[in-house]
């Protein structure tokens, strides 16, 4: 009698670890997701970042890149009227000098 008591008491242990052990891994398993969840969450909030930066450097650049070329504009369209005022002052006279005859 006192040994089928033990074994009874024996499986009903058995059965409790068991138990502990499937919720146990039910816990688990749940906490691997959530930490996944959270690790791409992280992630994809790190690549937004590393885009938002990228495109902000790059209009950063981009400006730049408008200014300078506005500055060699401007310092071309001196150069060149620099180079032409005198022949255009030149024609100028050679016209009204025809004109007059």
């Amino acid at each position: 009698m006192e040994l089928i008591q033990k074994i009874k008491k024996a499986e009903a242990q058995a059965q409790e670890i068991i138990e502990k052990a499937r919720i146990e891994a039910a816990e688990q398993t749940e906490k691997g997701r959530e930490n996944r969840r959270k690790a791409l969450a992280n992630a994809e909030q790190q690549r937004k970042k590393a885009i938002e930066a990228a495109v902000a450097e790059a209009q950063s650049r981009g400006r730049a890149e408008v200014e300078k070329l506005k500055s060699k504009a401007e310092q071309q369209r001196l150069e060149l009227r620099d180079k032409t005022g005198g022949k255009m002052a030149s024609a100028a006279a050679k016209v009204t000098d025809y004109l007059r005859g």
